[in-house]
């Protein structure tokens, strides 16, 4: 069983009529659903949002999770710093983490790359063609080649994130310009997928195409270890290759001063 949590910023849904009426159940609920027809008991799925006390994603709610989805947009800045350390700690520590479309300027997203993750946009009913460039990948079964997404938001390179750990997608559009659109990474023992398609003004979360990228995309994430547990630094003895000692750091304060004593 894998448990997942689809995390969604569900301000459009808000503010916006429109998008409302697009996704009446919120971007977050039609995520949902589309893991819960592709996987069907193999998962269990809860939803949280911005609005939710500590956004949705306190520690018990992390320790629980398999793998988080994330979307966000308008208010990247109104999520609090005291969970993005949370959501990265577990992150590192096996945590899988999928982050869609606009989620590319989150402050989770941002600290794991470490860089500014910008790109050139354009909102014009593009038509976008996904194609599968990793035809053997896990996330790429299933997959047509290419997918076709008749209107979506354009995202074009040059995309400043780290060079992927693969890629699998790429995508191109009816403007001429082309974006790596399916990207995986490996931070500390957790698994990071970025998927592009996904603009609150157009109803992609209900294409199936995305819906099985997405599903394939968890059953990927997912880390199989006995603990939830991140890199420690240890000190290990001539030919004690198991018993590591804790590390105190490079310099003890009270051992200096009772060495100076």
């Amino acid at each position: 069983m894998i448990n997942v949590t689809v995390w969604g910023e569900n301000r459009h849904e808000q503010l916006e009529p429109e998008v409302a009426k697009r996704y009446p159940n919120g971007m977050h609920g039609a995520i949902a659903e589309g893991i819960e027809a592709n996987l069907g008991e193999a998962v269990t799925v809860r939803t949280a949002t911005l609005d939710d006390p500590e956004h949705g994603l306190s520690e018990e709610v992390l320790r629980g999770t398999d793998v988080l989805t994330w979307w966000g947009h308008a208010a990247h800045a109104e999520v609090s710093d005291e969970v993005v350390e949370r959501v990265q700690r577990h992150v590192l520590a096996g945590m899988g983490l999928i982050v869609l479309h606009s989620g590319h300027w989150s402050k989770v997203f941002t600290r794991l790359m470490g860089t500014s993750c910008t790109l050139r946009w354009r909102s014009e009913h593009d038509r976008e063609l996904l194609w599968t460039v990793d035809p053997t990948h896990p996330i790429a079964q299933g997959v047509p080649h290419p997918m076709v997404i008749e209107e979506d938001e354009m995202y074009g390179e040059f995309f400043d994130i780290p060079t992927p750990d693969e890629l699998v997608f790429l995508s191109s559009f009816s403007g001429g310009e082309v974006f790596r659109s399916g990207c995986t990474f490996k931070r500390g023992f957790g698994k990071i997928f970025y998927f592009r398609p996904g603009d609150q003004d157009f109803p992609t979360y209900f294409h199936p195409g995305v819906r099985k990228v997405l599903s394939n995309a968890v059953e990927w994430a997912v880390t199989v270890r006995p603990e939830r547990t991140g890199p420690v630094l240890l000190r290990y003895d001539t030919e004690d290759f198991y018993n590591g000692h804790g590390y105190e750091g490079a310099l003890d304060p009270d051992k200096q001063q009772e060495a100076q004593q």
